[in-house]
């Protein structure tokens, strides 16, 4: 049985496509527009700096949020919480593209509307993460996992040449396509019906999120799946100087920076069609190591390449690797998760995605502005491979994790089910 089987499934995959492609759309638009605006009065090592700072600007409010947010998951209706999230993004491309239309878009205005996408994100992740295995039977989830993955690749190959190209036509075009993308996910999850609830802890909001800060600490499989991603992403974010390569070291243009920022993407979506068929069914934890390593390889390359093709093929290598290992820690993660715990686990893991996505953005850009873009880049591919090695000695239970589900938590038939379907995401 396939998870689009399922009407609540179908809306839900409807709505994250939509409102994937938007963000894809913003994220291109926005980083070029800052790098643009600020390589008219700055050095390529100061505009740098500045793409650094709207990943910072955008993560201080997820940091700040995310753990409430993920209490909020536990306690309110999900769905709610993700039509609330995404009508505000609705407002955020819309105020960016009336700024647009009258040529007053300026670094200020677009630093405001990062930090409301980090508010977004916020709340917008656990409700989301957490929704999604209430749609679905247990034994479809890894599948429904995957499924949203390929969306999520989806959204992330198609919106970047999209923004690039709208772009072209007026800088106003993106960000208002944005918000009517946007508002279609708001619609498509208001045809979300009833789900099941879990059961509300009786913890105050404080006791129950440090009860899910235990819970992943005291999980060896949870806390090093987690943290590997944090740390490694985190020093190897090539994706946040693409504008520098576009414009200052490729020397390709806005028209070359949609390729770019979609070439991770197109890696990602073509590795998670080929676990819908072919998934990976022991050594996940070896699995997963190995494709973080190369994922800091891939960054070295893409670092030190002067060719828009090879740089494109190590960006889809680069993605390639990152989806098999988002893939694997995801499965893990929820599989690994009570249902009541899953707002505020989603969350802390949220907090941990987003440190090594924005936080890694604000990292590139201050190694940057110390060593130049390329030595950055360089420097962090080398940082990941690092990390792979230490985590692969510090953490031997997920090194050694041969299946997604504990054996003491599912019977061998449930596990080889869960096995069988297929699995992933990135923010699920």
């Amino acid at each position: 049985m396939s998870p689009f089987a399922i009407p609540n499934f179908r809306a839900f995959f409807a709505a994250r496509l939509a409102a994937n492609i938007a963000s894809a759309m913003l994220v291109i638009v926005i980083g070029w527009q800052v790098y643009d605006l600020a390589r008219a009065t700055m050095g390529t090592r100061d505009a740098a700096f500045l793409l650094g700072m709207i990943g910072l600007a955008q993560f201080l409010p997820l940091f700040a949020l995310s753990l409430v947010a993920g209490w909020v998951a536990d306690h309110l209706d999900r769905r709610w919480i993700a039509r609330a999230a995404n009508g505000l993004t609705v407002g955020c491309a819309g105020f960016l593209g009336t700024l647009a239309l009258t040529g007053n878009v300026t670094l200020t205005a677009l630093f405001v509307v990062a930090v409301a996408l980090g508010v977004f994100r916020a709340f917008a992740g656990p409700a989301i993460s957490a929704l999604a295995p209430n749609l679905v039977p247990p034994a479809l989830l890894p599948a429904a996992i995957a499924w949203n993955s390929i969306g999520w690749q989806i959204g992330a190959v198609l919106g970047p040449p999209a923004g690039a190209i709208l772009y072209a036509v007026s800088p106003a075009t993106p960000y208002l396509t944005a918000a009517v993308l946007f508002a279609v996910a708001v619609a498509a999850l208001f045809l979300i019906g009833a789900v099941p609830r879990p059961p509300r802890s009786p913890l105050s909001p404080w006791r129950a999120t440090l009860e899910g800060l235990r819970y992943v600490r005291r999980n060896q499989v949870v806390l090093g799946a987690i943290s590997l991603d944090l740390f490694a992403v985190l020093l190897g974010g090539a994706t946040a100087m693409l504008p520098v390569y576009a414009r200052d070291v490729l020397h390709v243009g806005v028209a070359g920076l949609g390729p770019l920022r979609a070439a991770p993407a197109v890696g990602a979506a073509l590795t998670a069609l080929a676990l819908t068929r072919f998934p990976v069914q022991r050594r996940v934890g070896l699995t997963m190591f190995a494709c973080v390593g190369l994922f800091g390889l891939a960054t070295i390359v893409f670092g030190v390449s002067r060719s828009l093709p090879l740089s494109l093929v190590a960006l889809a290598v680069l993605g390639a690797a990152d989806m098999i290992s988002v893939y694997i820690r995801s499965s893990l993660i929820q599989l690994h998760t009570p249902d009541q715990m899953r707002g505020r686990v989603s969350a802390v893991s949220g907090v941990f995605i987003s440190a090594s996505n924005e936080l890694g953005e604000f990292e590139s850009g201050l190694t940057a502005a110390w060593l130049g873009p390329v030595a950055a880049v360089v420097a962090g591919g080398v940082g990941a491979v690092i990390v792979t090695l230490v985590w692969a000695w510090r953490f031997p239970v997920l090194r050694r994790a041969d299946r997604f589900v504990p054996p003491q938590e599912a019977s061998p038939a449930a596990a080889e089910t869960a096995i069988e379907t297929g699995q992933r995401e990135t923010p699920a």
